[in-house]
């Protein structure tokens, strides 16, 4: 009979140093892709892309554009569709800039916002 609660003792031990592990490298993971996306766009900001060059561009790397949005209806339900936990922060930029282009990078989405000349002047990723 003690061998089998020293038994069940270890399991447990062991399923909650796996589950604690597996949560850690999970929230890694995610830290590291936001990262990444994020670095992608803030490099490519700075040579401050015209909309459709960056449509362009993204289009041939696999990021296809998902919507445009110019009028504040649209904006709207643009970020409340897809803004999740950063619809604050995308609703705010919006009102900031006339144009939003949503992108789908895989799990991720960018919401990159253009100023009247069409240039990329800020962006939000969001995942999915």
């Amino acid at each position: 009979m003690k061998r089998f609660w020293i038994l069940v003792g270890a399991l447990g031990v062991t399923a909650f140093t796996l589950s604690i592990a597996f949560w850690l490298g999970s929230a890694s993971f995610d830290v590291r892709r936001y990262s990444q996306h994020q670095g992608r766009l803030a490099k490519v900001m700075r040579e401050h892309p015209s909309a459709d060059r960056l449509t362009r561009g993204l289009a041939d790397e696999g990021t296809p554009l998902l919507l445009t949005a110019a009028g504040g209806p649209e904006k709207e339900q643009a970020a409340a569709s897809r803004g999740g936990a950063r619809l604050a922060e995308i609703r705010e930029k919006a009102a900031r800039y006339p144009e939003l282009r949503v992108y789908q990078a895989g799990d991720m989405l960018y919401f990159i916002f253009f100023d009247q000349a069409g240039v990329m002047r800020d962006f939000t990723c969001v995942s999915r």
